[in-house]
């Protein structure tokens, strides 16, 4: 029986202003009454709720629609809180949820209430089928709202990890983390992050006299940080493939309408070829393309000195460092030491990101969101992702649940960068694909 969806469309929008309304900027996040909300409408519609505080005005909310236990359960994940807003910058209300020219604006829009709401509507979706056929499905299905995951999530899916990881046991995983981007020609591609990058923090220190600004130091310490950020900025790490980052761009190079580009993808993925370096050389001029096919350094924090007329003895700055999987951030630092000739300046590994393994790009799981999508759209081209960013799926990795990445909202790049930025909004079109993107994966998965 299939759902009647132009009253989805409409509940789904309705769903998503009232929880955009919900103000949980993190910090505080105070995820709480939102949690309280979504407990609600779960249980007026019969379907088992867990609610978790870990601490004042936190929480996490666990829904359970349960099937006959011949398969494991599958896992809808969203995160409750969202950044914080510039007000003056939006031409929005952005916690009102307002409708204009099609889109719905506000914080969370896309990451990652939408996803939310989604989730919260493929939930109810399912409960009122199976009441209607009077059926079990094969499998659980678990809905997941977390805190606090843009602060690092120690009060959201840590907190879960440490206290209620049975709640947690699942076979797949439905997450925020990939894209489903339209690209030149209005071809649309579905990312789905299948693995991320891993998250470092390192520390260049540059050590040097210190006296009296009067009288000029030729080893001035920040004068030497700034000489070796230069020689680090002209420093890159080798391109190399992954698994996940063959298939994606030999899938991509079918749709991509630049034609260099296309022959680029074309070139790096060919398992023996000549121009696999030129290929690795275009694509690197892409930024989201050079991101995936190395490892990344990006100074983030510059910190010297305390007083205007004091020569500090040592000044640093602060990398972001993020690996690829199976990469040693140890030999990735030995490398960055090579690069930096400038005297009295060393290098720390603060701290070590945790590697996880990669989902499955050929699991039923994977099988059933291709065939979803396929179904709305027969020429999306569905691709596994390398994520750079890092998200809650890594932790459920390596719990040895197959969680995979989606942004189900089909989006060009330029809506996708207003994420975490004003203005934040989902096409409406794009809200409505998303979740019957994720309605049609896991009926799929789970009957």
């Amino acid at each position: 029986m299939k759902p009647d969806w132009a009253s989805v469309d409409a509940e789904t929008v309705s769903r998503l202003q009232t929880i955009i309304r919900f103000d949980t900027r993190n910090p505080p996040g105070n995820e709480l009454p939102l949690a309280l909300y979504l407990e609600s409408v779960l249980k007026s519609e019969g379907i088992q709720t867990a609610l978790y505080e870990p601490e004042a005005n936190r929480a996490q909310l666990v829904g359970r629609i349960r099937g006959t236990g011949a398969a494991r359960p599958v896992m809808l994940l969203a995160h409750m809180d969202v950044v914080g807003v510039e007000r003056a910058s939006w031409t929005h209300d952005p916690f009102e949820g307002e409708l204009a020219d099609g889109y719905l604006y506000g914080r969370g829009a896309i990451d990652d209430k939408g996803m939310l709401a989604a989730n919260l509507m493929v939930m109810l979706l399912i409960s009122r089928m199976l009441v209607q056929s009077e059926k079990k499905l094969a499998r659980d299905v678990v809905f997941v709202a977390t805190a606090d995951e843009e602060a690092g999530g120690e009060w959201g899916m840590g907190w879960l990890i440490d206290h209620h990881p049975e709640v947690l046991d699942a076979e797949y995983a439905l997450n925020e983390g990939g894209r489903t981007r339209i690209i030149e020609g209005g071809r649309t591609y579905l990312a789905v992050q299948s693995a991320e990058k891993i998250s470092h923090v390192v520390t260049i220190t540059a050590h040097g006299s210190a006296g009296h600004a009067a009288i000029p130091l030729a080893d001035n310490a920040v004068f030497r940080l700034g000489r070796a950020l230069d020689q680090l900025s002209r420093y890159s790490e080798p391109a190399m493939l992954t698994e996940t980052t063959r298939q994606f761009f030999a899938r991509l190079s079918e749709i991509w309408p630049n034609p260099v580009e296309k022959k680029a993808m074309t070139d790096l993925v060919a398992r023996r070829g000549e121009n696999k370096e030129d290929g690795a050389s275009t694509l690197s001029r892409i930024p989201v393309f050079n991101a995936v096919l190395r490892n990344g350094i990006s100074p983030t924090v510059v910190q010297g000195g305390k007083q205007f007329n004091v020569i500090p003895d040592s000044a640093g700055a602060v990398l972001n460092v993020r690996t690829l999987p199976g990469q040693s951030v140890d030999e990735v630092v030995e490398r960055m030491r090579a690069a930096v000739t400038e005297p009295g300046v060393a290098f720390e590994i603060t701290q070590r990101g945790q590697e996880a393994p990669a989902s499955d790009p050929a699991s039923p799981m994977f099988q059933a969101i291709t065939e979803s999508a396929h179904e709305l759209d027969p020429r999306i081209a569905v691709v596994p992702y390398l994520s750079t960013g890092v998200t809650d799926s890594a932790r459920l990795r390596r719990l040895g649940v197959n969680a995979y990445g989606i942004l189900p909202f089909p989006m060009t790049q330029a809506d996708e960068e207003r994420m975490h930025g004003n203005d934040e909004r989902v096409p409406l079109a794009s809200l409505h694909f998303g979740t019957r993107l994720i309605y049609g994966a896991i009926e799929r998965i789970a009957r």
